[in-house]
């Protein structure tokens, strides 16, 4: 196998499962950014979200949306934080959304890298436009 998800999947490694069906694993992150910090996966190996077939995308998200909803009831959170990392960040590389639960002055500061501006609004107009004509093709 070689991927310590897909050992999780079929249970060839301990996970302290949340929730699974036929699309989806879900179960504790062992370093949490917060206790109750879940880890929501595929059951079929994809590294990113950009690999992901189509046909995923609405079970995983919708798992995700139970979830988010599971990890504020259960724990009393006052929210949850939902990322997904492609390759930069991506621990290991089988794709995985974090629902963290959150509340408020958890000392969580919004993201986690610097925020930027941009030099001027022509640059975020070219910017913009770079980017829609990829989303095109």
């Amino acid at each position: 196998m070689g991927c310590l998800f897909c050992e999780i999947v079929v249970g060839a490694r301990p996970a302290h499962r949340v929730f699974e069906d036929a699309a989806c694993v879900a179960f504790l992150d062992v370093r949490p950014v917060f206790l109750g910090h879940v880890l929501l996966l595929p059951r079929a190996h994809h590294e990113t979200l950009i690999d992901l077939p189509g046909d995923l995308l609405v079970p995983l998200f919708t798992t995700a949306q139970r979830l988010a909803r599971a990890v504020e009831t259960a724990l009393l959170a006052d929210g949850t934080f939902v990322a997904i990392n492609n390759k930069v960040s991506q621990s290991v590389p089988h794709l995985h959304v974090h629902v963290v639960p959150r509340k408020k002055k958890d000392g969580l500061r919004g993201f986690f890298w610097p925020r930027q501006t941009y030099a001027s609004e022509e640059d975020a107009a070219k910017v913009a436009s770079l980017i829609r004509d990829a989303a095109r093709s």
